[in-house]
């Protein structure tokens, strides 16, 4: 996925990671918005043109896969990002990319090319 211009919006509950993945979608020319809570990233979703999405699957306690799924219905690449190492998620997530912490900014351009043919 080129993302040169597009704004990605990040959900991420851990400061330092989030700050790192705004840097390395910084430099491969995207623009990153971070959300630490679900709730706030449903507000962005709602009220910017997200590109793509890189959501961690546990945040504050909540999982991502709501968000998931509007980000699905809005026809919004996303991947799922964790640090649970292999992690199962429900059924109709099976197929979303997933990366595992600690990533590089090729892993993730790799997970968001397979969710944009998706």
């Amino acid at each position: 996925m080129n993302l040169d211009g597009r704004l990605v919006l990040v959900v991420e509950d851990e400061p330092i990671i989030g700050l790192a993945l705004e840097d390395m979608l910084g430099d491969a020319g995207a623009n990153a918005i971070i959300a630490e809570r679900v709730d706030d990233a449903l507000s962005i979703v709602e009220h910017e043109k997200i590109g793509a999405a890189i959501l961690d699957v546990n945040v504050h306690g909540v999982r991502t896969y709501g968000l998931a799924e509007r980000l699905g219905r809005a026809g919004i690449p996303y991947i799922f990002a964790t640090g649970y190492g292999d992690l199962s998620h429900p059924t109709e997530f099976a197929d979303v990319p997933t990366v595992t912490k600690p990533y590089n900014l090729q892993e993730i351009e790799r997970a968001l090319t397979a969710a944009e043919k998706q």
